[in-house]
């Protein structure tokens, strides 16, 4: 029995709104590489093949075109699919099937038909698992009209907007960052699902905005907090859906601060932070009293040293950096 408020890790949230979503319905189903017996790479399925057997939990061969192709199926003839693809680098064998397939079949079919399927992977670094094992490649998704992406930073959103993605009727892909797994965050048993397309503020501030989702949100927490101690007061704003993204909350908080940073781990170049930099320049211009910061990896592939890796990625040091040169 669930107490009232208690501290769940952020894999373990995400188990429970699985095993939540095929309680409630017995057309969700699941499927992916190891998550039967062995409960998954990072243990997020464990306990839910003897939960709901082997019908619903389905372990499948090393072969992501195979598994997305078959979620796609499944989707179309009434099931809810959840396919876990193990790395987010391996979703590159199951583009076909995500981008030219499942994105196109709302439209395509005029509208007849849909394809609610869901699509988790985990990204980042961290793990120093190496250029193929490392990425984030979430931009590339969110550059695709019919596909919906999602970002987590937390266990209630987590689950939150896992059970939201499970019902929503269109493909999603949803993005958890692997060095969040065994992290633990406060979770209330009342945790219901959270609207798709809808940021949180994490943080209210004054002095500058910083945009962020998943993993990285750690890095501008703990930037902010430094940065608290010059009286330069951040407000951070949490993504959580990344298409389609809350543009209304970030030029709220704009308006506010009039100063803006955007962060995530994935390369800079051509990212997330782009988009969002180049629709508030032009929405939010008149509010910018400095020039918008964007902070991400650098265009190269992730290192497989410790120490190399380490400065690869984005850190509180660098937020910190860049906040001050717009505020300062």
């Amino acid at each position: 029995m669930r107490m009232n408020s208690e501290s769940v890790r952020f894999g373990q949230a995400i188990g429970r709104a699985l095993a939540d979503a095929m309680i409630e319905d017995d057309r969700v189903i699941l499927l992916g590489e190891d998550i039967a017996a062995a409960g998954g790479p990072f243990g997020v399925t464990r306990g839910l093949h003897a939960q709901f057997g082997s019908q619903r939990v389905l372990d499948f061969p090393i072969s992501e075109a195979a598994l997305v192709g078959t979620a796609l199926g499944a989707a179309l003839t009434g099931y809810k699919p959840v396919a876990e693809i193990m790395f987010m680098d391996f979703c590159t064998l199951a583009m076909d099937a995500l981008v030219n397939q499942s994105a196109k079949t709302h439209f395509m079919f005029g509208g007849q038909n849909s394809a609610p399927l869901v699509v988790r992977t985990p990204h980042g670094g961290g793990l120093n698992a190496g250029a193929q094992h490392s990425q984030c490649l979430e931009v590339w998704f969110a550059h695709i009209p019919g596909l919906i992406v999602v970002c987590p930073s937390n266990s209630e959103d987590a689950y939150g907007l896992l059970r939201a993605a499970i019902t929503d009727p269109n493909p999603v892909v949803f993005v958890e960052n692997k060095t969040l797994y065994a992290k633990k965050y406060a979770f209330s048993e009342s945790q219901q699902p959270i609207s798709l397309g809808s940021a949180r503020v994490a943080r209210v501030g004054k002095d500058v905005t910083v945009v962020t989702y998943g993993g990285a949100i750690h890095w501008a927490e703990a930037a902010a907090v430094e940065l608290a101690e010059d009286e330069i007061d951040c407000e951070i704003i949490d993504l959580r859906t990344l298409q389609p993204w809350d543009e209304a909350t970030v030029l709220t908080s704009l308006t506010k601060t009039h100063r803006l940073v955007i962060l995530h781990e994935a390369v800079e170049s051509f990212g997330i932070g782009a988009e969002i930099a180049a629709r508030m320049a032009d929405i939010g211009f008149d509010e910018l009293d400095a020039p918008i910061r964007r902070i991400g990896a650098p265009y190269t592939p992730v290192p497989y040293s410790p120490a190399l890796e380490s400065e690869y990625a984005p850190s509180a040091a660098k937020v910190t950096a860049s906040v001050k040169e717009i505020v300062l």
